[in-house]
């Protein structure tokens, strides 16, 4: 069955959607079978999958309001090799549409239990805020992936972030935990950099991860062809660092779950 995992931030900017369709891209790369789900209003892992998210006969949306299945609604991604439930601006209407259904906060785990026996990963990103979507998100995963700069404001912005993965532990989801944290924009060269980068070992110890995402100019250029920088450049070095990520998750998965 597959592992679920929610790539969430509530601070903006972080490197969130280019960790979540590279990690995917990376992970198919690696021989497993993914679905992503994209749950952004702003459907910026659509586009960056190459579907165009204007002309979606179906949308998550769709999905979470009961307007047809999550199979109906997937493509498949040429470029990442892994299937998209995608989303567009459809979305933002689903905070509204989801407040008087039944279990609103399951309506994503209700979606995917029919589906999950058939992959290996399952990544959902996230919209940068605590809204009712990632709220879903949340319950739905088994586990936290959280992209971050190495800056102050986004240290102060992580322990919101873990506090509510906590609130939601409690209330919906017992079996959620932190999976990893990736180290994302990553520049060795500056102080502060390796400042914030020891306070996350020393306070997060082997749930952040070894492997850093650097500053490329491929990974920044790859969403405007509509693809993976996997596919885009595989030599680049952006590249090369998310091959290096999906190795990892995947020998953290053969380890003893953590408490």
């Amino acid at each position: 069955m597959a592992k679920v995992f929610a790539i969430a931030n509530q601070k903006g900017g972080v490197g969130k959607t280019t960790t979540c369709v590279n990690l995917a891209a990376s992970l198919v790369a690696t021989r497993r079978r993914v679905l992503l789900l994209d749950l952004d209003p702003q459907g910026n892992a659509t586009t960056g999958s190459g579907v165009d998210k204007l002309s979606l006969d179906y949308s998550v949306y769709d999905v979470l309001t009961g307007k047809c299945s999550l199979v109906e609604a997937m493509h498949f991604s040429e470029h990442g090799g892994y299937q998209l439930l995608p989303a567009n601006r459809d979305l933002t209407a689903a905070e509204v549409a989801l407040l008087n259904m039944p279990a609103k906060e399951k309506r994503l785990r209700e979606a995917l239990a029919p589906v999950r026996e058939n992959y290996d990963y399952i990544l959902i990103d996230c919209p940068p805020s605590l809204s009712m979507l990632t709220v879903n998100a949340l319950a739905a995963a088994d586990g936290v992936i959280i992209p971050m700069q190495c800056e102050y404001y986004a240290l102060e912005g992580l322990t919101d972030l873990v506090n509510s993965i906590q609130r939601i532990a409690v209330a919906l989801n017992a079996e959620l935990r932190i999976e990893g944290i990736v180290r994302t924009m990553y520049d060795p060269r500056s102080s502060l950099t390796n400042q914030v980068s020891e306070q996350l070992k020393a306070h997060f110890a082997d749930r952040l991860y070894e492997t850093v995402i650097p500053r490329n100019v491929r990974l920044a250029e790859a969403p405007s062809h509509g693809m993976p920088v996997l596919e885009y450049d595989r030599q680049s070095k952006g590249a090369q660092a998310y091959l290096a990520l999906a190795s990892e998750l995947a020998r953290r998965q053969r380890r003893p779950t953590r408490t």
